[in-house]
């Protein structure tokens, strides 16, 4: 099991994995909701299946490139259509800004900016529809 960030960890007890997969600024807090984490990483660090973790402007959270699926899996900072607070017709949106702490619009657009060089053809998000064909499309829209 990939965890994007820590508070997505509260059904890993209920899917039984074997393996739980964290980034180092999520483990923590996962093992102090009880959370056995058995894999730790940052960012840079070889994932098994070529799989990549990459950096969001919230420090917590990550996105992960499954290149064998040719697919990006996303927590909280895109969203899917039909995703509260508001639905859309667009296929993905950009998370409300003030999710991101810190963090920007601008820094979420230019993370989505660095995805574009990847042949992204499913769109996995944790709130609204999914995008299953053309992912690469849907997140140009956002910018």
């Amino acid at each position: 099991m990939l965890v994007t960030v820590y508070w997505h960890g509260r059904s890993s007890k209920e899917l039984a994995a074997k393996r739980i997969w964290a980034s180092s600024r999520s483990a923590q807090p996962l093992r102090n909701r009880g959370v056995s984490v058995t894999d730790v990483f940052r960012v840079g660090d070889d994932l098994p299946g070529g799989i990549r973790a990459l950096e969001t402007p919230r420090a917590a959270e990550v996105l992960y490139w499954l290149p064998e699926q040719r697919a990006l899996a996303v927590g909280d900072v895109l969203l899917g259509a039909g995703a509260k607070p508001r639905p859309t017709d667009e296929p993905l949106r950009l998370c409300p800004e003030r999710w991101l702490g810190k963090g920007t619009h601008a820094d979420l657009r230019a993370t989505v900016n660095g995805l574009l060089e990847l042949p992204i053809e499913r769109v996995l998000v944790s709130h609204g529809a999914p995008v299953l064909s053309d992912g690469r499309a849907a997140l140009e829209v956002l910018l």
